[in-house]
């Protein structure tokens, strides 16, 4: 018998009754569905006995809503850190209200969850086409942003005062679990609200969701400093670039900057521990073969090479020390004691990455991630993340999405690439040469 553990059933505000205003459009039926696995060996279990293999809800405008569009206000909320695209999708969010639906009651909450809550002060902006015309041509986020959690019984109070029936939270792992808290206060308090989460993180790490957007912006910002490290490392003997990539606890960032650039001779991510001697040996070693080199780190590695702060920031993670400047450090050190003078060039292009506009491609993906949040919201949709995944814009409820980070698979396809393209040892976890 399979094991499936997996539900992908998402909760209805109530039956469909009003007709969508839009014409000329593919409706999505309710019974389509995107597979959850994309091979055919994964999912003949299920076939064997019979049974529907895992599936995911597909996205798209459906042809009855729940909220009569006329009556309808929404609200939009942006929290944590800022990540290329935030403006993108609450230009497409405001756009598909606006010009699809024809609602035209749109809050935009200021500075994350605390907009929401009464007593900050912060009154919401009121979201127009003129508005959000050129926003996406900017970094950041027009709405602010903030982190740390509010009162829910105060942001449902929010709500339920401006009459808002659905609220796009756009935000990561703790934005997504205050959306979750939100929607099942105001479902306590028996308010027809959809609560429709947007997934935002620049690290790519939220589980159920293939690709974040920004992420491929993020890649190829990073790409530049990969590129200036390697140039400067190059430049004289015994040169070494050094750059911190953003990564808390997954390194796709680092990962994806080795495939695109191919300069890159070691990448450090938090998923594959090693050894700070073993590396400092191996890097010693190819000085020697090639006289220069390139470090690609992924800030989370910090969590194992260094002492604890003990701190945590307003949103409850925990606060790393920076694994830039260790390793920078122990680098000059470890070459000093061996009486080989190096070149050390380091960067850290992390808030740069964060806070500039989107690529082409990231652009078009946040249009349609917003698109996608609009036609779930109004046909009563809640407590969900609009996800992308096997190519394709689906739905799936927030508790699958915070259940745990993504991560990058030390036996997977992806990380075997990255070792091919560096050609670092598959394995830093044990000494050699004394060490």
């Amino acid at each position: 018998m399979p094991d499936n553990n997996l539900d992908f059933t998402i909760a209805r505000l109530g039956q469909c009754c009003f007709p969508s205003p839009l014409s000329g459009v593919r409706f999505t039926a309710d019974n389509e569905r995107v597979l959850y696995h994309a091979r055919l060996e994964e999912i003949k279990p299920w076939i064997a006995e019979g049974l529907d293999p895992p599936s995911m809800e597909a996205a798209g405008p459906r042809e009855k809503l729940f909220f009569d569009p006329s009556q309808l206000a929404c609200g939009i909320v942006t929290c944590g850190g800022l990540c290329p695209g935030l403006n993108d999708v609450i230009r497409s969010i405001v756009l598909s209200l606006w010009y699809h639906y024809g609602v035209k009651n749109i809050y935009g909450f200021r500075f994350g969850y605390a907009g929401l809550a009464g007593r900050s002060g912060h009154d919401p902006l009121k979201l127009t086409p003129d508005f959000v015309n050129r926003i996406h041509e900017l970094g950041g986020t027009v709405l602010g942003s903030s982190r740390g959690p509010q009162e829910p019984a105060e942001m449902a109070k929010t709500l339920r005062d401006l009459k808002i029936g659905i609220l796009f939270a756009i935000g990561g792992d703790g934005t997504l679990r205050g959306a979750q808290v939100i929607a099942e206060e105001v479902a306590r308090q028996g308010t027809a609200v959809s609560v429709i989460g947007i997934p935002k993180t620049i690290d790519n790490d939220i589980s159920f969701v293939q690709k974040t957007f920004g992420f491929e912006t993020a890649v190829a910002e990073a790409r530049r400093a990969i590129y200036a490290a390697s140039a400067e490392a190059e430049a004289v003997r015994n040169g070494i670039g050094l750059v911190k990539l953003p990564g808390r606890d997954s390194g796709f960032i680092a990962a994806f900057s080795v495939l695109v650039e191919s300069q890159v001779n070691f990448c450090l991510v938090p998923e594959v521990p090693f050894i700070l001697e073993r590396f400092l040996s191996e890097l010693k070693l190819r000085l020697e073969r090639r006289s220069h080199a390139v470090i690609a780190v992924a800030e989370g590695v910090a969590h194992y090479l260094m002492e604890k702060t003990g701190k945590r920031d307003a949103s409850g993670n925990v606060v790393y020390g920076d694994v830039g400047l260790f390793l920078r450090d122990r680098i000059k050190e470890h070459f000093k004691q061996s009486g080989i003078e190096i070149s050390m060039k380091y960067i850290d292009p992390s808030y740069a990455i964060r806070s500039v506009p989107t690529s082409a491609h990231d652009a078009a993906f946040c249009l349609l991630l917003g698109q996608s949040a609009v036609h779930a919201g109004v046909s009563g949709r809640t407590n969900m993340v609009v996800s992308f995944w096997n190519h394709q814009f689906t739905h799936v409820p927030i508790s699958l999405a915070v259940t745990e980070r993504k991560k990058i698979d030390p036996e997977g396809m992806l990380w075997n690439s990255v070792l091919a393209a560096t050609g670092q040892p598959a394995d830093m976890r044990s000494r050699q040469n004394g060490l």
